[in-house]
């Protein structure tokens, strides 16, 4: 049976959390290894900002203990380390997508993973990160017929998923599969009952356009959009047509979408490549929202930022943490962590 036929849903990110994982990074599958010691503190930063509001597993390659903990500030809320191989850091995208059942029992999606299309090898220890960790948990364990990344899709929680036919449609991830096939296997495996089509993800995203990287639910029937106010910038007519296709969809409860934008960060380059800078990559932990700020020329849109989820969260506490950080190998906080919801043991209480 699927995991729609036993009652298992994917909650909404905004939903309490029992942990946060993330993946400490790996040096031989950076795009620039020579940032490594500047990239390690971003991650070492993300995940202590995570554990001033709930617990944090990092999940570290063999023998590297004692190398983590070097970049961990030992008076920091601590970490919990362990052990699990991967090939690269964005957990999010090669994790598991936790599901929880009508009785608030806890399983895991094992979607396959190839590299975002193919572009980075091996991806072996990724493909088998997600089986393995649930396994290793104990957690029942769901194995989807579809190549699938954490970071393509968000859930509100009552039915409705967000994604971009950028990337689920890409022929590097499912060539053998059409939008009602690849519809199918996410009502079966997320529980949810209406997918909400954006055309296309930011300039510069190397994942093929993740919607983590330009919009977002804020709660059901609320939708957060990165917004670009300069037409000759690549990302207006993208964010545009994506605003455009909103306004006139309804949810899978059949809500009109409120729509509410972010204006971008200013646009940066790396070499003859754009940075794919975003504060919808934000993530959610229990009372507060993690929030990658640019600094510099991006002082005014950080604010801004900083004042439109603050008014749309006013009872979550807004945790800046530098979007710089890591930005070069193509992710941000999002990008980097995978939660897991609270969950009610067999026979006990809740966790």
């Amino acid at each position: 049976m699927n995991p729609r036929e036993l009652t298992y849903r994917m909650p909404a990110e905004w939903q309490t959390h029992a942990c946060t994982f993330l993946s400490w990074p790996v040096r031989a599958s950076m795009c620039a290894p020579e940032n490594y010691a500047p990239v390690c503190r971003g991650y070492a930063a993300f995940a202590q900002a995570i554990a001033e509001f709930e617990p944090v597993v990092l999940l570290i390659n063999e023998n590297e203990e004692e190398r983590v903990t070097s970049f961990l500030h030992p008076s920091a809320y601590p970490i919990n380390l362990r052990v699990l191989p991967h090939n690269d850091s964005w957990v999010r995208d090669n994790g598991p997508t936790f599901l929880i059942n009508e009785q608030e029992e806890l399983a895991g999606v094992n979607w396959r993973f190839n590299a975002w299309g193919g572009k980075y090898t091996p991806w072996d220890l990724d493909d088998a990160l997600a089986a393995k960790l649930l396994d290793e948990l104990g957690i029942q364990r769901y194995d989807a017929p579809l190549v699938m990344e954490g970071g393509s899709f968000h859930v509100d929680g009552e039915g409705s998923l967000l994604t971009t036919e950028q990337c689920l449609l890409n022929p590097n991830r499912n060539p053998e599969l059409d939008r009602a096939q690849i519809e199918q296997i996410l009502k079966e495996y997320l529980n949810i009952s209406k997918v909400i089509w954006l055309k296309n993800g930011l300039s510069g995203d190397e994942t093929d356009g993740h919607v983590d990287n330009i919009a977002c639910f804020a709660a059901p029937g609320k939708i957060l959009i990165q917004s670009c106010g300069d037409p000759n910038d690549e990302n207006w007519q993208i964010t545009e047509e994506n605003i455009a296709r909103l306004r006139q969809m309804l949810d899978a409860k059949g809500r009109k979408l409120e729509v509410i934008r972010v204006p971008q960060p200013p646009k940066r380059v790396n070499g003859s490549e754009r940075l794919t800078l975003s504060y919808l990559n934000f993530y959610f932990v229990n009372g507060g929202i993690i929030l990658p700020v640019f600094g510099d020329d991006a002082e005014e849109t950080d604010q801004q930022a900083i004042t439109i989820l603050s008014e749309t969260f006013p009872d979550r506490r807004i945790r800046p943490v530098d979007g710089t950080a890591i930005i070069g190998e193509g992710g941000n906080v999002h990008c980097a962590t995978q939660q897991m919801p609270a969950y009610r043991k067999r026979g006990s209480g809740t966790n």
